[in-house]
């Protein structure tokens, strides 16, 4: 004799398996095409004073719904066309504990995406300017070795040397070919500058420094200690060029550490690094450091806003175009085009 209640239970099971197929289908993860991780946003995301994040946000995102991520600092936003964002936290170990989070969430697919590793930064005055761009070639870890005060040593010499074990974890050349693709798309983008930053850079008696802003390319010293003065530029070049990497220009505090969580996930081949210069990592001839890490009211370097504006204008130009011609980019770094 038939068992209904058995049947029903049958039946019931089977809706509840297909309901399961049907709610699998519809939480595809997200296919992303370009990932652009900020370190911080001053208030909200949109409407008010822009951090790192806002300009980027209302390019992309305004219509996105949030996707949390357990382990990440700030949701992940994405739009249909496949570029996602978030804002990472500052520092090495924050930042990089969200980008870990982001790459094994299951909602997203990164495993073709781009990364843009956006933000602000200093720069040393001989390289480089307020308000300027920049694209990295190499990012180097300022923190990885021994370190002593000046009067432990002999008088001049350098107070740093590289510590056995970190090679691999120190250094890394991003792919030459996107940085030659980020300069060819972005390299002539029209900058924002203000009064307030020409103002300031005239403080500076380096021809680099009295510059409109830019885009350049250089290696990006990523550093937890927020390095100033003229002894602690030099020792960044000299550590720059310890490694053999490019010239020291841009002074930060995530790029390595999140590119080092990127590589052991998926390669670093497809990471970029991108920061605006909002300050001088010294001060000029006639104020002290100090001094200068605690500025008077209107003594700062102005340029702010547009410093972050200028970098999403620049990223956004990478961005589309990585985008329009996914076709071309989805397998890898295309050829350049031959000039």
């Amino acid at each position: 004799m038939w068992n209904t209640s058995r049947w029903r239970s049958a039946a019931l099971s089977a809706l509840f398996l297909l309901g399961l197929g049907t709610s699998a289908e519809a939480a595809e993860p997200v296919k992303v095409k370009v990932f652009v991780g900020a370190m911080f946003e001053i208030g909200k995301n949109t409407g008010d004073r822009a951090g790192e994040f806002q300009n980027w946000y209302e390019r992309y995102w305004q219509s996105s719904a949030p996707i949390t991520v357990k382990g990440a600092l700030n949701p992940v936003h994405c739009n249909a066309d496949g570029v996602c964002g978030a804002v990472l936290g500052m520092g090495k170990v924050s930042s990089s504990a969200s980008m870990q989070a982001i790459l094994l969430n299951p909602q997203l697919d990164l495993s073709q995406a781009y990364f843009i590793i956006s933000g602000v930064a200093g720069t040393p005055p001989s390289r480089g300017t307020i308000a300027e761009v920049n694209w990295a070639t190499w990012l180097v870890d300022y923190d990885l070795g021994h370190r002593w005060a000046p009067e432990e040593g002999k008088p001049g010499e350098p107070t740093f040397m590289p510590r056995k074990g970190y090679e691999s974890v120190r250094l890394f050349q991003l792919n030459p070919a996107l940085v030659s693709w980020a300069m060819k798309l972005t390299g002539d983008t029209p900058l924002k500058d203000s009064d307030s930053a020409r103002a300031y850079r005239q403080r500076y008696p380096q021809d680099a420094a009295r510059r409109a802003p830019f885009v350049g390319t250089g290696t990006h010293m990523t550093g937890d200690t927020f390095f100033h003065g003229p002894g602690m530029s030099e020792q960044a070049q000299y550590i720059a060029k310890l490694y053999g990497a490019d010239d020291y220009v841009i002074t930060e505090m995530e790029a390595a550490a999140i590119t080092l969580v990127i590589k052991r996930t998926l390669g670093s081949d497809r990471v970029m690094s991108l920061r605006g210069a909002v300050n001088f990592d010294q001060g000029n001839p006639k104020e002290t450091t100090l001094e200068h890490l605690d500025p008077k009211p209107g003594e700062t370097a102005g340029g702010f806003a547009e410093t972050v504006e200028n970098v999403a204008l620049v990223g956004a130009r990478m961005t589309d175009h990585i985008v329009s011609h996914w076709d071309q980019w989805q397998a890898g770094v295309p050829a350049l085009p031959a000039q």
